[in-house]
């Protein structure tokens, strides 16, 4: 009789109670919710670095950039985007989700044609931007968000799943764009992008979607009273008292690290790869590892992040990264770049998972929407400097061996920070609201 009662929990919609669903039913139980996370998540891929530096060479030889001045457009693109999604961020927490979502959908069509037309640099800087607000950042915003929300009980699970979507459409796109783009050109692509999503993403979308209202209001009945899992205390935090909170500048910098490094390495990974003597194709090829790694580890830490909780993971799930740096500056040996992608796989598959779930668990869910948009303009704000600060490093003829040793510094000192904040203020400092 027991373990019929277990079945059933497990097969039964999940409403924000704390369970230990298995992945297998969780998925079936939830299906269309997670589906539309995924399809976000997937489709964030337009706005991604990766998929933008498959057509670094093409654009640099249209408009007759460096490496470096590319490098200061997509940076001054990207941090617009991240000043723009402070504000269009918090909006998830004030409007229909449906209607959110319908709302970003149009901005990344419009952007993919704005892309595909794009005369003069000015223009370019605009269609970057707009890709970097709607892809990298409101797409993975809106995914993030409603999974953490409305999954209380399995927001590892949910966030780990869903986030998975993003480096599998980074390198599935990133090869079809290669595909297309050498047959009808890199503007053609951009144009066939926005069909795809006019097309296919925004009615799978909105059919996804069905049946949200009863998932609002249950999520509405369980913010009343948001309660903490580590330390049962009631959290309500705004997004003013986060910005008071001295933990939060702690615990960005660890955060933050991956989405600099990656982002770094991947757009200047043409100038990786001429360094070391490797095949492009053969390290982009490489990046499946990446994706593999990714997912499993994602998956693999969901369940572990519902039980024990992301703040305490997070002060060391820098080290494989460390070990991916590496790799880069101490072989030019081509399994440099397999270690590079499965370690770095490792680090931002734990990211993905810490990450969606850490704000929930520090500050609740009443606004986790504004406290998630700052948080990620930070992170956009970081995938800004790396390409242009790595450019003009490069172009100074700085190496990316002594790129990786700094990369080191960072990943160890930010680790020591959040570890200090999680280890001396998590347990004392009281919870807002």
């Amino acid at each position: 009789m027991a373990w019929r009662c277990r079945l059933c929990g497990k097969i039964k919609f999940l409403r924000g109670t704390k369970t230990n669903l298995n992945y297998l039913a969780f998925v079936i139980g939830n299906f269309r919710f997670l589906a539309f996370g995924f399809l976000l998540s997937f489709f964030s891929s337009f706005g991604q670095t990766y998929v933008i530096s498959v057509f670094n060479p093409d654009i640099r030889a249209q408009f007759g950039l460096s490496h470096g001045d590319f490098g200061i457009v997509f940076a001054i693109a990207t941090v617009g985007s991240a000043l723009c999604l402070i504000w269009f961020g918090r909006m998830i927490d004030q409007t229909d989700l449906r209607r959110y979502t319908m709302t970003v959908l149009g901005g990344l069509v419009a952007a993919c044609l704005f892309m595909a037309a794009a005369p003069t640099t000015f223009f370019l800087f605009l269609a970057l931007f707009a890709l970097r607000l709607t892809g990298q950042g409101l797409m993975v915003h809106t995914a993030a968000t409603t999974m953490a929300r409305y999954f209380e009980g399995a927001r590892g699970k949910a966030v780990s799943l869903v986030s998975f979507g993003s480096p599998l459409g980074q390198g599935l796109l990133a090869i079809a764009a290669l595909a297309i783009s050498k047959s009808v050109g890199w503007r053609w692509t951009w144009a066939a992008f926005a069909a795809l999503v006019v097309v296919g993403v925004v009615p799978l979308a909105l059919w996804l979607l069905r049946g949200h209202k009863e998932r609002h209001q249950s999520y509405i009945e369980r913010a009343a009273a948001q309660i903490s899992p580590v330390r049962g205390v009631t959290l309500r935090w705004s997004r003013r008292e986060v910005l008071k909170d001295v933990r939060f500048y702690l615990i960005l910098p660890v955060l933050l690290a991956p989405s600099y490094i990656s982002t770094g390495f991947f757009f200047h990974m043409a100038h990786l790869v001429e360094s070391k003597g490797w095949s492009l194709t053969d390290f982009t090829e490489a990046y499946f590892l990446y994706t593999v790694v990714l997912g499993a580890v994602s998956l693999i830490t969901g369940p572990i992040v519902d039980r024990i909780g992301a703040v305490r993971l997070l002060p060391y799930y820098m080290i494989p990264q460390g070990l991916a740096m590496l790799a880069i500056a101490g072989s030019d040996h081509p399994g440099a770049a397999v270690i590079f992608m499965l370690a770095s796989g490792v680090t931002v598959g734990l990211r993905v998972t810490i990450g969606g779930a850490i704000w929930a668990e520090i500050y609740g869910v009443a606004h986790l929407g504004g406290i998630r948009a700052l948080a990620t303009a930070f992170m956009v704000f970081s995938t800004a400097l790396a390409p242009v600060t790595m450019g003009w490093w490069i172009d100074w003829g700085v190496t990316m061996e002594s790129i990786a040793l700094g990369c080191i510094v960072y990943a160890v000192l930010s680790s020591l920070l959040s570890w200090f904040a999680l280890r001396f203020g998590y347990e004392k400092m009281p919870a807002a609201g």
